[in-house]
């Protein structure tokens, strides 16, 4: 099966369960998504009911449209939607993809979930769909991102200048990482044996 078919799966281990998003799913993320500082560094802002239902639709479409694999993130140790993580970009003629679209609500930031959610994507990227390339893209002033993707030996590729419009109309310099599959080893190693609360657990 194809990429499309393949990349949207129910992936779990101790701490957090991924599973692809659904319209049952936009009450829960509203109730964690309404808080403007999360978005600071995203193409998109949520400040208002309206902004949510735009943003919510979006990723519905995208994902049933095979544009994106959308994960919305269960916390295990208290049962709640904690954020969400996609899949994107699916180049599978290339075995290219990249992981993004990640946001944690509030109350989930800084307690290892982001770490434990990329390891399973990870994990899926190239032990199930036997990707060659994961690819990470944030913006230049995310420093916290930043820290984080070099914090699992993901490699530092380079900047695209004014790659597009931010909220308010700045124009984002996006900054590249990638994790390559005969690098995964090492990386899957450093995200099992990372202290629980690391500069690693915050998005991007």
């Amino acid at each position: 099966m194809s990429w499309a078919q393949n990349a949207p799966a129910v992936l779990e281990n101790e701490h957090v369960v991924l599973r692809p998003v659904s319209p049952q799913d936009r009450e829960a993320i509203r109730d964690i998504a309404m808080a403007p500082e999360i978005w600071r560094y995203f193409v998109s802002m949520i400040e208002t009911d309206a902004d949510f239902e735009t943003f919510f639709d979006a990723t519905l479409a995208d994902h049933e449209a095979g544009r994106r694999a959308v994960f919305v993130i269960t916390d295990k140790s208290t049962g709640r939607t904690a954020g969400s993580m996609s899949f994107g970009n699916m180049a599978e003629a290339d075995r290219r993809l990249e992981i993004g679209w990640s946001w944690l609500g509030r109350d989930f930031q800084g307690k290892g979930i982001n770490r434990w959610a990329k390891y399973l994507l990870l994990e899926h990227a190239f032990e199930n769909l036997d990707a060659e390339r994961v690819e990470f893209k944030t913006d230049i002033l995310n420093e916290q991102a930043r820290r984080g993707l070099r914090n699992i030996g993901a490699v530092e590729e380079g900047t695209l200048r004014s790659f597009n419009f931010m909220p308010g109309g700045r124009r984002r310099d996006a900054i590249f990482y990638s994790v390559l599959r005969a690098e995964w080893p090492r990386v899957k190693q450093e995200l099992a044996t990372k202290p629980k609360v690391s500069p690693l657990d915050t998005v991007g």
